[in-house]
């Protein structure tokens, strides 16, 4: 009980979230995904020529601010940041769905290639790089299984989609839990704008396992093997555990003889806030 009380408690923050106090402002951004407006910001670090960049995925549902501060740390130290809010979230059109998701992040690197905003942005395209937190976290892994051009990508508390459903089917306690909490999500009275199918309790364990398996990130090792990732949990979180989500898949990706995997954790909770000094400086390095 103690640990769905928990989970609640950090969605209700997620859902309350305000802006965080920024020295840097960043630009408003719209991100076309074949007609479908997301709404986004992009975090510009100062100085001449180009400069890496950043596409940070935000947890579920996110804000319409920062992710984690990251945004305002990372820039400061000469890395550019894109966010944006998925299809069918806050102010972004469309519905939402995990299919979605994947292609919202596919026109996220369209748009960071296109002539425009390479220049008014100062995107060094040979240096773009993915990550995330918490959903975004589980998003970007299992874009980049699909995506061999993705060398690097980082995962903050990132949610493996098959634990969490493994988990849902089997404990009808966390079920409603989270039936409950998608409920508050839906709008009109919610954030989300769900597409038809798309909550917990309108998927079966067949359903999953007709789906697309990269969600389940154990199944996608073999996929994520020769890439350089960084896997990044917090030993007092109860919502994305290292026990369940980020051990099993650091060991999966070990069996593939992954070629370059490292796990960092700190002694925090899902929400970071005592280390997002010490969180931003190992993304930074």
């Amino acid at each position: 009980m103690r640990q769905i009380v928990t989970i609640f408690n950090v969605i209700l923050l997620l859902l309350t979230s305000v802006a965080y106090s920024q020295t840097s402002i960043p630009a408003d951004i719209l991100i076309d995904r074949s007609g479908v407006l997301l709404k986004g910001k992009f975090y510009i670090s100062e100085g001449e020529g180009k400069f890496p960049t950043v596409i940070l995925l935000h947890g579920f549902p996110g804000n319409e601010t920062d992710v984690l501060r990251l945004g305002s740390e990372l820039s400061q130290a000469g890395i550019n940041v894109m966010t944006f809010n998925y299809s069918g979230t806050h102010k972004s059109q469309g519905l939402y769905s995990f299919e979605n998701t994947q292609k919202d992040i596919q026109a996220a690197f369209r748009f960071l290639h296109q002539p425009q905003n390479i220049r008014k942005y100062k995107v060094d395209t040979k240096r773009v790089y993915l990550g995330g937190y918490s959903y975004g976290g589980g998003m970007a892994l299992t874009y980049a299984a699909n995506h061999p051009e993705i060398a690097v990508v980082f995962s903050i508390a990132g949610t493996d989609h098959g634990e969490f459903f493994r988990e849902y089917f089997r404990n009808k306690e966390f079920a409603v839990m989270i039936d409950g909490m998608f409920e508050q999500l839906k709008a009109p009275s919610g954030p989300v704008r769900f597409a038809e199918g798309t909550m917990p309790k309108e998927t079966t364990p067949e359903i999953i396992a007709e789906s697309d398996s990269t969600i389940d990130l154990r199944r996608s090792a073999p996929l994520l093997a020769q890439k350089d990732i960084l896997l990044i949990g917090g030993w007092d979180d109860q919502n994305v555990t290292i026990d369940h989500h980020i051990l099993p898949l650091y060991r999966a990706l070990n069996n593939m003889k992954a070629k370059n995997v490292e796990i960092v954790a700190f002694q925090d909770d899902h929400a970071f806030r005592n280390s997002r000094a010490e969180l931003a400086q190992t993304i930074i390095q």
